[in-house]
């Protein structure tokens, strides 16, 4: 299914949303709860899947269902239709502040490769699925980097990114990066989770058991503020372990 050509506009700074224009009967897709507001004309029904198979029977649905939730994502999506006879406007936001990223999947060869909370809205037709890390092991203990999404298509879709976004041209390089700030990449980027140091950087360093490895030929996005860097920061307990830690880092250290 060739997707829909859906026009756009950004809107705002540090706090992001996207206003998307449909042409009558044009249809644009999203999670579940990031519609900010609609125009009249639009009509919106949610629905088990992304609309990219028209003829995809409920066994795959379902199946496309269960992947979205082991992302901890709604088992629904929402679709948003122009009902009416001129365009119409609706528009999305992140749950969090953020930066919202406009993708041409066309331009990346018809797939990028998203965290599991990135995806935020695309025309009809765009593909939503879920890929798992292929070294388990590494996954469980990497957190966020084990489950990602896929999006496929020819269209343009949208992703969400907290606080300042950094995207990199890769030519053969490699960078290593924590877990959770990864947006984002094309194909052509071999994706790995590795040991982060020795026991000494790993237990006292604060940059976690394992760091994600990026390397290869393509483009990769990259977040400043992970929404679980920042749940972790802001919770009583965050302020409790850093005191902690460096207490026992001077006790490492003076032994």
């Amino acid at each position: 299914m060739r997707s829909h050509e859906v026009d756009y506009k950004i809107i705002g700074h540090d706090v992001q949303l996207v206003e998307v224009e449909l042409d009558p009967n044009e249809t644009v897709i999203a999670e579940a709860g990031t519609m900010l507001y609609m125009e009249p004309g639009i009509d919106f029904q949610t629905k088990m899947g992304d609309g990219s198979d028209p003829n995809e029977g409920l066994f795959g649905k379902l199946l496309k269902g269960a992947g979205r939730m082991l992302t901890g994502e709604s088992l629904f999506l929402t679709h948003f239709t122009n009902r009416g006879i001129g365009k119409s406007h609706v528009a999305f936001a992140g749950p969090y502040p953020g930066t919202i990223i406009p993708l041409e999947l066309m331009q990346y060869g018809g797939m990028v490769t998203v965290q599991r909370d990135a995806f935020l809205c695309a025309a009809l037709g765009t593909r939503v699925s879920v890929t798992l890390n292929r070294k388990l092991g590494a996954g469980f203990f990497g957190g966020e980097g084990f489950i990602l999404q896929k999006l496929e298509g020819d269209g343009r879709a949208f992703i969400h990114a907290g606080g300042t976004v950094i995207e990199r041209q890769l030519n053969g390089e490699t960078i290593r990066v924590d877990t959770g700030c990864i947006v984002g990449f094309t194909g052509g980027i071999n994706y790995d989770i590795q040991q982060a140091g020795g026991l000494k950087s790993m237990v006292f360093g604060g940059e976690g058991l394992f760091l994600a490895t990026l390397s290869g030929h393509g483009k990769i996005w990259l977040q400043s503020m992970p929404i679980s860097k920042l749940i972790r920061e802001l919770s009583p307990r965050g302020g409790n372990q850093r005191k902690e830690t460096g207490g026992l880092l001077n006790q490492f250290l003076q032994d």
